[in-house]
């Protein structure tokens, strides 16, 4: 696919696009697709007081297909334009698809790193994963991150490590001491997930520098590598495939999380802690963060996962699939990473309504779009329906989240915590994130609700509720 193809799309497809925008189920303060289907984020950085979010996009397919890079640029976080895609599988080293990648700001241009995917699906031998499977490692820049110069291959298959598997991708930069660093997730030939690392002086040539995973092997795929410094400690998420399930820990099929890392650039000596899930919900996947020009990390994640047995077949009838959550700014306290939804945000709230529980039970409120902070006063049991039959329960240290026939497959996930000082619903039509105690862990799920009712309490606790009607994000399409 290229620009021109693209466009005429767009042109012969206006009975789609307003099918699209039909359904009921079409998110209001979440970053979706236009049309067909969204993933990962890619690319996101802030320039010249604008911030520009690309991402995965088939754009006329609700189900996984030949991707582009997206583009939404946004001045204040609430208000998007939808711009034409970046990136498009146009040269034989992407042709099978433009996949992940970041961008970085150095000399006033921006230097966009991605994954060009191509499959030999006829090759001999094939297996797509020793053989028949190129992930090159391309380049481009842009002086305004709309227009690109000429594509430049940095490194291919070969010149990866030889004990490296066909799978080599989502580089992100980093850097350090005035060197770039580039990490590339990967999977080595003895089924072991890990990160590669390059180093360069100069954006352009990069050496390899050293590879970086556990003593004993989790996962066979580390995806969406993401490493940077923050209050003090560098940070590497991840996103490892091939984790079984450990009583209430790695719930999901794909997992995604962090390792904190005690690192020596000079002797390549280092620690890993363990693997932290960043999110304990249904569907959270690929996160990337980037600095913006306030100096705060900011980070997006895609709200959906591969592979999944659960599906978003209400939205996909529809011809559209999947979403980002909200952009949440990071920082690190007490040893985890604490996720907190940006200021911004704050501007969708309609008016606020304080409550104690009690009083909250005789209250008439019926909104999909809201936002509800609890301050709970002791450490007591409760149960919260959030909508009809989606329930939040804490009961003997455990936190439960409940989606029944509303999760569209989704069944229940859950988070073993010793208290539970706050909590923190967002409602979106078909979203849902809940922070819990400020941020220090969080829930993200898609949700398929037929009726939306009034949040509901059971509890002896007490405590006091802030409630915020919301209004949606702005949108201007092509």
């Amino acid at each position: 696919m290229n620009r021109e193809t693209y466009l005429e799309l767009v042109k012969n497809n206006k009975e789609y696009i307003e099918k699209v925008n039909s359904d009921p189920n079409r998110l209001k303060f979440h970053l979706m697709p236009p049309t067909g289907f969204m993933n990962d984020p890619n690319g996101l950085y802030q320039k010249d007081g604008v911030y520009h979010i690309y991402f995965q996009y088939t754009p006329f397919n609700p189900d996984w297909g030949l991707k582009t890079w997206g583009h939404y640029t946004t001045r204040d976080m609430l208000a998007f334009k939808e711009e034409e895609p970046f990136l498009y599988p146009d040269i034989r080293e992407d042709r099978g698809g433009v996949f992940s990648g970041s961008a970085y700001i150095a000399e006033n241009k921006i230097h966009f790193f991605y994954t060009g995917n191509v499959s030999h699906e006829d090759a001999e031998g094939y297996d797509d994963f020793l053989v028949g499977r190129e992930q090159n490692t391309i380049k481009v820049t842009s002086s305004d991150g709309f227009n690109i110069d000429k594509k430049q291959v940095l490194m291919r298959n070969e010149d990866y490590p030889e004990y490296m598997s066909c799978h080599v991708r989502d580089p992100k930069i980093f850097t350090k001491d005035g060197v770039y660093y580039i990490v590339l997730g990967g999977r080595t030939k003895e089924n072991r997930g890990c990160i590669l690392m390059y180093k360069s002086l100069d954006l352009e040539t990069f050496e390899f520098f050293d590879i970086i995973t556990t003593k004993e092997k989790f996962g066979y795929m580390w995806e969406c590598p993401d490493l940077f410094e923050i209050d003090g400690k560098l940070i590497l998420v991840t996103c490892p495939q091939g984790v079984k399930t450990d009583g209430y820990h790695y719930e999901n099929i794909y997992q995604c999380g962090y390792f904190i890392l005690d690192y020596d650039f000079d002797t390549k000596k280092y620690s890993i802690s363990d693997f932290t899930e960043l999110d304990h919900g249904c569907d959270v996947y690929a996160p990337q963060s980037f600095v913006d020009e306030k100096g705060r990390r900011i980070q997006y994640c895609w709200v959906g996962i591969p592979d999944a047995e659960y599906t978003n077949e209400p939205t996909v009838k529809y011809g559209w699939n999947n979403a980002m959550s909200m952009p949440k700014e990071l920082s690190f306290k007490d040893g985890k990473l604490i996720q907190t939804p940006i200021e911004e945000l704050k501007t969708l709230r309609v008016n606020e309504t304080i409550y104690t529980i009690n009083e909250f039970e005789d209250v008439n409120v019926n909104d999909t779009l809201y936002e509800m902070r609890v301050d709970f006063e002791s450490n007591e049991a409760f149960n919260l329906e959030i909508r009809k039959n989606v329930f939040l329960e804490f009961k003997n240290h455990l936190l439960t989240l409940t989606l029944n026939e509303s999760g569209s497959g989704r069944s229940a996930r859950h988070l073993e915590i010793d208290e539970v000082k706050n909590i923190t619903v967002f409602s979106d039509t078909s979203c849902l994130e809940v922070f819990i105690n400020d941020g220090e862990e969080v829930f993200t799920t898609r949700v398929y609700s037929e009726t939306v009712s009034k949040p509901r309490f059971k509890t002896k606790n007490t405590g006091e509720i802030h409630y915020y009607p919301l209004k949606g994000y702005e949108y201007s399409s092509l």
